[in-house]
């Protein structure tokens, strides 16, 4: 079986590192941690052999915009997905505990997402970091005494800290998705295009009354089931918009069909990727 080099962003024990490793079961990975979803992209570009996967959206954050700016300009195609569960944990080295924490460092949508147990404890500095396993991680190497990290629990035990408190995000129901994107050309060696049941495209629209209701109209008379729209504003173009459209379909053939009925009716309308829709991991 051929390794596959899966390029995230962040730290081994991260989400980023627990969602490769559960879309790639059984399969042998390497993974290439990336301080910025810019360097996943660049390692893509410069090794087609190289996998990239990136969050997209969260149930509590919403969409990460810039990462539709990334998947657009840097011309990789969605090969999968998956949606994992995110539970936080607070940790610390072995030696501290409440009485002794002045900081805690995460991942600014870590430290959103357990806004309510921050409250808590209001006399703890919160500090951003690049990541969750990562702030464990530099813990834990440099020794910081009276810090605490927010991240997965498995991230804790992989790098020796103790866990004060479990699954202290404020929603229960908290899941990111991620995408899988690699070259275009690797895409089919990965999941073949027909077995995919989604698509992601993007396109815009001209100055025209009612544009976005047709397009929307076509694809609902084609029994293509949209799940998703994101609107992002064309840089220099005053009030023009880049729509980010998830459609879910049960016939290949069908579904492309709607494709070519929506294109006259678009501008610069791009395939992002044709792929299967991903299971959901707790």
């Amino acid at each position: 079986m051929t390794m596959k080099k899966i390029a995230i962003q962040g730290e081994i024990g991260s989400f980023h590192d627990i969602a490769a490793h559960l879309f790639f079961e059984n399969e042998q990975i390497q993974l290439i941690c990336c301080s910025t979803f810019e360097q996943v992209f660049d390692h893509i570009s410069q090794d087609d052999t190289t996998i990239g996967m990136v969050a997209i959206e969260n149930t509590i954050a919403g969409s990460l915009l810039h990462n539709y700016e990334l998947l657009t300009n840097s011309g990789v195609a969605i090969a999968g997905e998956h949606k994992l569960h995110i539970s936080h944990c607070i940790c610390c080295l072995p030696e501290d505990d409440w009485s002794t924490i002045t900081e805690i460092h995460s991942h600014p949508v870590a430290l959103m997402q357990c806004r309510h147990f921050l409250e808590q404890h209001p006399s703890m500095k919160l500090v951003e970091g690049e990541d969750t396993a990562g702030s464990a991680k530099m813990i834990a190497e440099q020794g910081r005494r009276g810090w605490a990290a927010i991240c997965h629990a498995e991230a804790a035990k992989l790098y020796g800290l103790k866990v004060l408190e479990n699954h202290i995000e404020d929603n229960k129901h908290n899941f990111t998705r991620f995408l899988i994107v690699s070259a275009p050309s690797k895409v089919d060696a990965l999941r073949p295009v027909s077995e995919s049941n989604k698509s992601s495209i993007v396109f815009s629209l001209p100055h025209e009354e009612g544009c976005l209701s047709h397009v929307l109209a076509i694809l609902s008379f084609y029994h293509i089931n949209l799940t998703k729209i994101q609107s992002l504003p064309i840089i220099g173009r005053e009030w023009e918009y880049l729509f980010y459209v998830d459609i879910m379909y049960n016939d290949l053939a069908r579904y492309r069909k709607s494709i070519d009925a929506i294109l006259p009716l678009t501008n610069d309308l791009k395939i992002l990727g044709e792929y299967k829709e991903g299971r959901q991991t707790m």
